[in-house]
């Protein structure tokens, strides 16, 4: 999945990822680290502008009287002086050399280990920090770009994989939180379907609400999360990643009012949108797979549109994944599966 939903890993550098093995979720998140540390060292590691607070016998930047005198470094013939270094000790590297003393400590194979060291020479001037305080809303720009796939990658280590045992040790799990899970859940499907159905139309584009009188002040965007299209056949995917894909209530299993509301509020609008060329609207909740013993499995007729529900089930091989998205794709558009 996350070679699909990370389509950057597709670019020079990570493309031999694909053909390993890998035993563990730690050993894939070790391997995908270790090919982009490589490829930013080659391009240099990035900078930032630091501020540092010091005694020095030479005056640099501002200088604090008050804690001069606090401190008494007068006698030592120095001064606190307060200044901005251009240093690679930024916060990003030092998420990445944190991160990667984690996976260290963790089951991956002595070789991904020994990878790992050799790249953290390179690290030798960056500290670490402490993980769990980390503010993870980083701006990216133009020049810290190519960081954005290696903190993702951290953050998913840290956030998702990352387990605190009784006894104070930690240890790295095979399972990303809900709401994580369910983003890379979405992503998965929608590059799924751009790279194995170029034939395909595949985005996440916005719906426009059809008013009719044009005053739409305060509503919502419509956001959809996979919008398929062949021809004059639209298909939207609304994927759902929830411990529970129905709710129950007095041993009566029924869909989620919400999610069936909004993906109905999506396929009508874009019913109306289409309404002056030839056009086939239908919405499909997808929802992953669990262990309940009552699935959605079923398509309704709305107001002239079909609304299916099903599940998509991940806790098998690859190919099977693979072929239950390319059923959805055969029978909507009539293209035939890929083998």
């Amino acid at each position: 999945m996350l070679s699909y939903a990370f389509q950057v890993l597709n670019e020079q550098g990570y493309k031999n990822i694909a053909t390993e093995q890998f035993n563990n979720t730690a050993e894939l998140m070790a391997a995908i680290l270790a090919k982009g540390i490589a490829v930013q060292i080659k391009r240099g590691l990035g900078k930032e502008y630091i501020l540092q607070t010091e005694p020095l016998s030479a005056i640099r930047g501002k200088i604090d009287i008050a804690e001069s005198v606090k401190t008494q470094t007068m006698l030592k013939k120095q001064m606190i002086c307060t200044y901005d270094e251009f240093s690679v000790n930024g916060t990003m590297n030092r998420i990445i050399k944190s991160t990667v003393e984690l996976l260290l400590r963790s089951d991956i194979s002595k070789a991904r280990k020994k990878e790992l060291r050799k790249l953290m020479v390179y690290f030798g001037d960056v500290e670490s920090i402490d993980l769990y305080t980390v503010n993870w809303n980083i701006q990216h720009n133009r020049n810290n770009q190519t960081y954005r796939l290696l903190i993702s990658i951290c953050y998913l280590v840290v956030k998702g994989l990352l387990q605190t045992n009784s006894d104070g040790s930690t240890r790295l799990m095979d399972f990303i939180d809900e709401q994580h899970m369910c983003r890379l859940y979405e992503k998965f499907i929608l590059e799924y379907y751009r790279k194995e159905y170029p034939e395909i139309t595949a985005n996440a584009s916005q719906i426009t609400w059809q008013l009719d009188d044009g005053i739409g002040a305060m509503l919502p965007v419509m956001q959809t999360d996979i919008m398929l299209t062949y021809k004059e056949k639209v298909l939207i995917i609304d994927a759902k990643y929830y411990t529970h894909t129905t709710q129950s209530q007095f041993d009566t299993h029924t869909l989620h009012s919400g999610n069936l509301y909004q993906i109905f509020t999506y396929v009508k609008n874009k019913e109306i949108e289409l309404s002056a060329q030839p056009h086939e609207v239908s919405g499909m909740l997808l929802y992953a797979k669990t262990d309940e013993a009552v699935l959605p499995n079923n398509s309704y007729k709305m107001s002239g549109n079909i609304i299916s529900v099903k599940t998509l089930d991940l806790d098998c091989d690859f190919s099977e994944i693979a072929n239950q998205l390319n059923k959805i794709v055969e029978s909507h558009f009539g293209i035939e599966a890929r083998c």
